[in-house]
């Protein structure tokens, strides 16, 4: 790529540092400890040609955004994530959210529900409703969406371990409103091999855990295609300590381990990759980010084509949602993470997401109180309307500083596929400890440069403020445990508990002989089986799975 003379460009670069001068006793990294050069030229750019490397917008390899114009096309999908308590205060939330001028929901669920435990279990004893909205059963789900036309809104779902239960609530849901499943939009994470990587939040083996993931995408592939089944996240991967190239790898191979579990269900690339999508952090780095998004990009659609053999450009299309760094959010003065989350909403814009989560100020403290919330959407607005950054597509492209950071992401990632490659693949890597031990070895390191402040983080180990003035925190009132306990009850009282334990039966039948699920949830859920009922049916085929102990 380098079209000037190669030597002339050393020499006078050569020339440039002799005259540089002497830089402040500062360690200049990215976030991720990725060292950076004081300049970027043409020499650090592949010999790759224009088209390989880089190319156009909408054409392969995508590296400037899978759309020929981007964002002067349509704008990004901003989609704030709320929930907390009951069903109906959350549903309360969505319509305030619409009516601000959000264009999707994002469904934050409360831990018991994350980990299929109703709420009358006493593993849940305190935590109903606590970090998100409670849902036990369709009845719940019919309250989440009471008012909320499935058929004009995409809803995103972060729900992991029970998420084709979920799922089929969510259809069942649609049915009741006269929507069919056809026309029904959004996505479920579903993602359960970030949960043993990162997050922790699981109920049965791997294995199993990945077959359900194919269950779901093999039944949105035929009945539900315009839903998402699966969104492959690296975002809780960083929010655990990873470094930006970790993040990348280790969410990369995930979805190449989906994609092989359904070829090996017997399906045809073609035929569930257009639907695949992604999940990435925006950490506060900014020139990392729009990196990461940029290489993420270019490695999926190589190998969609190559790797994989997909014939329809639409499987090469990495079609991804980001969300704001929670882990770069602050205690201390608070008003700052305003700050920190515009200049990650940035770089996700700049990077060419479709979808944007901006975190509110005060989600170190509680969960966001609506005064937050509408700021941080205000947030993603003002990127949109005012600042001029989507009036052209990929304003960065082409820059030498980011071409070079976006190949060295690309390199890292290829590295680390090689590893897990030799370790048997993600499953094996999992078991042995591989990713686990890599995090947990990034995020000291990273400890250890705020403890040394080689990095800096204002107001927290330099410009620290002796007091920092208070702001409201959103409150979850006790009693909406207790009421949904109750409400749970009078479900279980009402329902008809001999269909119930009869579906069940067929879902633990069907399970064992290794059918798909999702025809046997769906119909558990629309009698109004719960969470932990439909979750315990399976589990007593998959078995139950602890992580080894790691040293």
């Amino acid at each position: 790529m380098i079209s000037e003379d190669e030597a002339a460009i050393r020499d006078r670069y050569r020339e440039w540092l002799e005259h540089y001068g002497r830089d402040r006793d500062e360690k200049f990294s990215t976030v991720s400890d990725q060292v950076i050069e004081p300049l970027y030229s043409p020499l650090d750019l592949r010999e790759d040609d224009f088209l390989h490397g880089i190319g156009f917008p909408g054409q392969f390899p995508f590296t400037r955004g899978i759309y020929n114009n981007m964002h002067r096309g349509r704008l990004w999908t901003m989609r704030q994530f709320a929930g907390f308590g009951s069903a109906r205060e959350t549903n309360r939330r969505f319509h305030y959210l619409l009516q601000q001028g959000g264009t999707g929901l994002s469904v934050a669920f409360d831990n018991p529900t994350l980990m299929a435990v109703d709420s009358d279990d006493p593993r849940a004893l305190g935590e109903v409703g606590r970090t998100g909205v409670a849902i036990d059963s369709l009845a719940d789900m019919e309250t989440l969406f009471e008012g909320i036309p499935l058929d004009r809104v995409s809803t995103s779902m972060t729900i992991n371990a029970p998420a084709n239960v979920l799922f089929a609530m969510y259809i069942a849901v649609g049915e009741k409103q006269g929507v069919p499943p056809e026309k029904l939009s959004g996505t479920n994470q579903n993602d359960i091999l970030k949960e043993y990587i990162a997050q922790k939040e699981w109920v049965s083996p791997p294995g199993p855990s990945v077959d359900l993931v194919v269950d779901s995408i093999e039944y949105a592939s035929r009945h539900v295609p315009r839903w998402n089944p699966v969104s492959i996240s690296g975002y809780h991967i960083r929010e655990a300590g990873s470094t930006a190239i970790q993040e990348l790898a280790f969410t990369l191979a995930d979805g190449m381990t989906y994609v092989d579990a359904c070829l090996n269900r017997g399906m045809h690339v073609d035929s569930f990759a257009p639907r695949l999508s992604f999940f990435w952090n925006s950490h506060i780095d900014f020139f990392e980010e729009v990196a990461k998004f940029r290489a993420a990009r270019r490695i999926w659609a190589r190998l969609m084509r190559d790797k994989y053999g997909a014939a329809n450009p639409r499987s090469w299309l990495m079609r991804f949602h980001t969300q704001t760094a929670g882990v770069s959010l602050t205690l201390q003065q608070p008003e700052n993470n305003i700050v920190r989350t515009a200049l990650e909403a940035l770089a996700a814009v700049l990077g060419g997401t479709q979808s944007l989560h901006t975190n509110s100020m005060d989600e170190v403290y509680a969960l966001p109180t609506e005064k937050a919330v509408q700021i941080a959407l205000r947030t993603q607005q003002v990127i949109a309307h005012e600042t001029g950054v989507i009036n052209t597509v990929d304003p960065l492209g082409g820059s030498y500083f980011v071409e070079s950071l976006t190949d060295r992401m690309e390199d890292g990632a290829n590295r680390y596929f090689g590893q897990i490659q030799e370790l048997g693949g993600v499953i094996p890597g999992i078991e042995q400890g591989f990713f686990q031990k890599e995090i947990a070895d990034a995020a000291f390191h990273y400890q250890q440069q705020l403890d040394n402040k080689e990095k800096v983080i204002v107001g927290v180990n330099d410009f620290v403020a002796q007091e920092t003035d208070e702001i409201p925190i959103l409150k979850i009132d006790p009693e909406i445990e207790r009421s949904q306990v109750a409400r749970l009850r009078e479900v279980r009282a009402a329902r008809d508990n001999d269909l119930v334990e009869r579906r069940l039966h067929c879902l633990s039948e069907a399970v064992s002989r290794h059918e798909n699920s999702m025809p046997y949830i769906l119909e558990a859920v629309r009698a109004y089986a719960t969470v932990g009922e439909v979750t315990e049916a399976m589990k007593s085929v998959h078995g139950t799975w602890r992580e080894p102990v790691f040293v």
